[in-house]
C-alpha cells in the first residue's frame, strides 16, 4: 500500500523489520537500509537501472534478503514544493512496484538530499571518482534517515 504521509506509513509497519530507502534516478537506484529499531539508515548499494522488471527483481531480492518491512521513496519535488515530471515518474514506479511487493511504501521529500550526500562525502575526503560511485546510496540513506527521524519524533510527541 502506498502512503502519502509518514504517519499512516508508520502505523502500517510491522514491528522489528528494517526499512529501505530508495533514491530513484534515471540511471541508478540508491538503496539504504535501516536497523530493526528504525534508528539509523545505512547506505547499501547502487542498482544500475536497466528495465523495470530487472530493476524490480534486484530490489525484491534485497528486500527479501534484508527482511525489509517498508520502503521510503525519495520524492524529487521542485524547490518551490511543486511536483514535476520526476515526481510523476517516482509515483509511477511506486504504483508498479506495489503490484509486485505487498509492504507499505511512503514518499519522503528528497530536496537537497544529493547535495547533503555530496557534502558528507567531500568532508570525508572521498575522491571524485569514488563519490560518483557512492553518491546514490548515500543520498538514499539521507532520505531514509529523514523519514526515520520524523517517525521517531511522532512516536515521542
Amino acid at each position: 500500500m502506498i502512503h502519502d504521509d509518514i504517519e499512516s506509513f508508520a502505523a502500517a509497519l510491522a514491528p522489528m523489520r528494517p526499512l529501505a530507502g530508495l533514491d530513484l534516478g534515471t540511471k541508478t537506484i540508491g538503496v539504504a537500509i535501516s536497523d530493526r529499531l528504525h534508528g539509523v539508515a545505512t547506505p547499501q548499494e547502487t542498482v544500475k537501472r536497466k528495465k523495470f522488471t530487472l530493476d524490480a527483481n534486484r530490489l525484491l531480492a534485497i528486500l527479501k534478503d534484508r527482511e525489509v518491512g517498508g520502503i521510503v521513496l525519495g520524492l524529487p519535488r521542485n524547490m518551490d514544493g511543486s511536483e514535476g515530471p520526476r515526481c510523476q515518474s517516482t509515483r509511477a514506479f511506486a504504483r508498479n512496484f506495489a503490484q509486485l511487493w505487498d509492504g507499505p511504501i511512503a514518499f519522503w521529500d528528497e530536496r537537497l538530499s544529493t547535495v547533503a550526500a555530496e557534502r558528507a562525502l567531500i568532508e570525508a575526503d572521498t575522491s571524485r571518482a569514488k563519490r560518483a560511485e557512492l553518491i546514490d546510496h548515500v543520498a538514499a540513506s539521507f532520505i531514509l534517515q529523514g523519514a526515520l527521524d520524523r517517525m521517531h519524533h511522532l512516536k515521542n510527541a
